[in-house]
């Protein structure tokens, strides 16, 4: 009823319908960006790119740099260029071999370009190395990538996550939507219940970054 009272509003002031309907889709979109987060961000991919060419080129002037190419190639991950990203990572194994980041990127990849043993070697390669690297979100990959194979080392793997990540909406919301992956629907509305059980505990200052994982959460139990 508010957004109809706003598009009525900004009708009246603006004497235009397209136009009410244009401010009124900026508004919600900043009240989104700035309080939930469902909708994507324009800022972010543009950032991003500043950031790989200026990583590019950066390594073009000193081949040697070893973190800059690890940054260039996790960045080429979030844009989702897999076999760029792998093609940077493969030389530096002997240079990144302790470094648990390294190989859960290496298998981000592999994963993506359908190499699930290799895969599943690089992500275990990092949980050795750190068993809480990145939040435990090696777990989940192994999960995701053995949900349709083998349901038991789905589960096993899911089972580590959640011992690591017990405040997280997002990993409840993802760990609801590999349970629907393993057909297992009473664990998908369980884990989505719980996600919102987490939201309603944590304190102000948390729910911003979590808000987001737990509309979507509310939204699937609808």
């Amino acid at each position: 009823m508010s957004k109809f009272l706003l598009f009525g509003l900004l009708w009246a002031l603006l004497g235009n319908p397209f136009l009410a309907i244009l401010v009124l889709l900026v508004i919600l979109y900043i009240l989104d960006r700035r309080f939930i987060g469902l909708t994507p961000s324009f800022i972010k991919p543009l950032r991003r790119r500043t950031a790989i060419r200026r990583l590019r080129q950066q390594v073009l002037m000193n081949p040697s740099d070893v973190p800059g190419k690890h940054e260039l190639a996790r960045l080429l991950i979030e844009r989702k260029r897999y076999a760029e990203a792998k093609s940077i990572l493969m030389p530096l194994q002997d240079a990144l071999e302790n470094s648990a980041e390294f190989w859960d990127d290496l298998g981000a990849c592999l994963v993506h370009l359908d190499k699930p043993e290799v895969a599943e070697a690089a992500i275990n390669n990092a949980l050795s190395i750190n068993p809480r690297v990145k939040y435990g979100a090696p777990y989940l990959r192994l999960a995701s990538l053995y949900a349709k194979t083998d349901p038991q080392k789905a589960i096993k793997h899911l089972d580590a996550f959640r011992a690591i990540q017990t405040s997280s909406c997002e990993a409840y919301y993802k760990l609801a939507q590999i349970y629907k992956q393993l057909g297992r629907l009473d664990d998908e509305k369980q884990a989505l219940a719980d996600c919102g059980a987490v939201y309603r505990m944590l304190p102000k200052y948390k729910r911003r970054q979590e808000r987001k994982w737990a509309v979507l959460a509310r939204l699937r139990r609808v």
